[in-house]
């Protein structure tokens, strides 16, 4: 068991955890929550003993394990396989101190505990992990040096999971990942069979792959059971009874100040209003609720949407090697509304087509017609690092609008969440989050018809995600996405197309269906020894097997497709004609209308009636489709 008691932790001057406790219990699965810059990270620095705290403790077991994904990612010439399997440093000490031996009861006892740890099945459990992660057969034995930066750390996250500490601490491990590959971690958490506390803003992990909360908030710990969705809900309880709590106080402070007040000059009275005077200064007043609203991201709309398609693809071919296409055939359409995710695993080339979209890429063979006046926004995590260090908010924006005056550039930056000293603070000073909401912000500058979003979450956390889904969903024009984030891809993306083998097509499944696939592609349950020497090839076919599956369900999940589309324009039509009847109303219920021009009031009245049995009429096909989609099992 975890316990942290009366725990005071304080960097660079900053208090970050003031008198904190919490009780982890053995086999708990605890998702870390709370804004940016909260101290989430600097709590497990004090877990692990790399941050002594000012006051308080956290006391572990003696023996219990403690393990973390390493800082610096592995980069020498051992192979991938060799790197995981390194991390269990037992077994390695083990089979090396097993060459040496020469006494047969210490060599006895060694090979005892190698069985005892179940020593030998180890590089097929490495197997597994690397594949769940992303890696073939082949990538297992490359040297670690051969990979970049992001795929060595998920070489470090894999040799993590692998170790199976009894105490498994990862901080924002999903950053490192694609879909495919946060899809399976989800899962592998979801089983793991000892302590686990992950730092996470991805909700659908927080609430499949974990039992517990402990949210960190005003440098205190609060512990919940349950996922995340179980946690906003008491979380929203206990502020409404924080709320009544306070007005109440409040309402017993002015009752007892009163008598005070009234009694205090009277003899008979004074006893009794000195008594009240104790009472008040003992009264501990309720912590008032912090304002932790986060500000709006906003997407310019265009002043006019474009005629579709915006950009139409006739068997085109795109790479950067001349004769070597990463993409190839892409016959393809957007349009002026379209909300389409990429789905497919890192290195199939989701960016490769992302930055033909954007310009970036000319295509090597085929045509691409894109409409007159497209303006098009590409936001991708390297742009972070591409604003000018030096420079605040004010300053990037003053170079998009040279001629405007003062007052008009920072209410654009305060538009962006940059006002009042915020706008004036240098790149480099700013929070990942805050980079990100800035980089976005120039990037939508001009109002696009198209926004392409390449991991756009990776910085922010739940509450930014969430106004990055508001903003999606408000704007009016097309948007391209490719996440790690389920829940902003389910929140947001109305169509899915899946990049694999070297093309682009329609995938006719929603997420559910794809995490089942990918799931099942990449081995849920890990395979035997003999399974991770399987050719590459082999696994193929067996992939090849689950695609089959879920073409043969395609007609019924067409059917889904078809009902959820009626759904949505049945609430879209009701939303607008409610819209149009409050107008109508408000119009009037004013009442001066029918003095001033009847004859408008009466074609008012006609209106709203004929958007009454509209709404009707709606509201009855909403429920017929609700009533179809629920038996089809959507």
């Amino acid at each position: 068991m975890l316990t942290i008691e009366n725990l005071s932790v304080r960097v660079a001057g900053r208090l970050l955890l003031d008198e904190a406790s919490a009780f982890i219990p053995d086999g708990a699965r605890v998702g870390l929550v709370g804004r940016n810059g909260t101290g989430k990270t600097t709590l497990f620095n004090v877990i692990t003993g790399d941050l002594h705290s000012e006051h308080g403790d956290v006391s572990i077991p003696a023996r219990m394990r403690i393990g973390r994904i390493a800082q610096e990612a592995p980069s020498g010439p051992e192979s991938l396989i060799e790197v995981v399997l390194a991390a269990d440093t037992e077994r390695a000490a083990l089979l090396a101190e097993a060459e040496h031996a020469q006494d047969p009861q210490r060599i006895a006892d060694i090979h005892t505990r190698l069985a005892d740890i179940d020593a030998h099945s180890a590089p097929a459990r490495a197997a597994a992990i690397l594949s769940g992660l992303g890696f073939s057969h082949a990538d297992q034995q490359r040297p670690c040096s051969e990979f970049s930066g992001g795929w060595r750390m998920r070489v470090a996250l894999a040799a993590a999971l692998f170790a199976a500490p009894d105490l498994l601490l990862l901080d924002e491990p999903t950053n490192y990942l694609d879909l495919e590959g946060t899809l399976w971690l989800e899962d592998h958490l979801a089983r793991y069979p000892r302590t686990v506390i992950v730092i996470s803003h991805d909700r659908d992990l927080l609430d499949n792959a974990v039992d517990s909360i402990l949210h960190l908030e005003g440098g205190k710990l609060t512990f919940y059971r349950g996922g995340y969705s179980a946690f906003e809900k008491q979380r929203n309880e206990r502020i409404v009874l924080d709320q009544k709590a306070i007005r109440k106080q409040e309402a017993q402070r002015k009752h007892l100040q009163a008598f005070v007040d009234r009694f205090r000059a009277k003899a008979t009275k004074a006893r009794q209003a000195q008594s009240r005077l104790k009472l008040l200064a003992r009264l501990e007043p309720i912590a008032a609720l912090v304002n932790e609203d986060v500000r709006p991201i906003e997407i310019p709309a265009p002043d006019k949407l474009l005629s579709p398609p915006i950009i139409a693809l006739d068997h085109v071919a795109v790479g950067y090697e001349p004769g070597k296409p990463v993409l190839r055939n892409l016959s393809l359409r957007i349009d002026d509304d379209d909300r389409i995710a990429l789905l497919g695993a890192n290195g199939n080339g989701k960016s490769t087509f992302v930055k033909l979209l954007a310009g970036r890429l000319a295509p090597m063979q085929g045509g691409i017609t894109r409409a007159d006046k497209l303006r098009i926004a590409y936001f991708a995590q390297h742009q972070l690092d591409e604003l000018h260090a030096d420079e605040s908010a004010y300053e990037h924006l003053r170079r998009l609008m040279p001629d405007a005056p003062e007052s008009k550039v920072r209410a654009r930056a305060g538009a962006m969440g940059f006002s009042g000293q915020m706008a004036d603070t240098p790149a480099a000073k700013l929070s990942g989050g805050e980079k990100a909401r800035l980089t976005l912000g120039l990037a939508t500058f001009n109002a696009p018809h198209l926004v392409i979003l390449d991991e756009p979450t990776n910085h922010l956390d739940i509450d930014s995600r969430a106004a990055l889904i508001e903003a999606i969903n408000d704007y009016p024009g097309a948007v391209m996405l490719v996440s790690h984030d389920r829940h902003l891809l389910e929140a947001c993306a109305e169509r899915l197309w899946c990049v694999e083998d070297g093309t682009i097509a329609h995938y006719d499944g929603d997420l559910d269906d794809y995490r089942r696939r990918v799931l099942s592609d990449r081995g849920r349950n890990g395979p035997s020894t003999r399974q991770a020497e399987v050719p590459v090839q082999t696994r193929g076919q067996a992939q090849g097997n689950g695609q089959a599956a879920v073409r043969a369900a395609a007609p019924r999940r067409r059917d889904i497709a078809a009902l959820r589309k009626r759904i949505a324009a049945a609430e879209n039509l009701t939303g607008k004609l409610n819209a149009a009847i409050a107008k109508i109303d408000s119009q009037l219920g004013a009442g001066k209308l029918f003095a001033t021009d009847p004859a408008k009031a009466a074609e008012l009245a006609r209106m709203r009636a004929t958007f009454a049995e509209q709404l009707a009429s709606a509201e009855e096909e909403w429920l017929s489709a609700s009533a179809a989609s629920e038996a089809a099992g959507s």
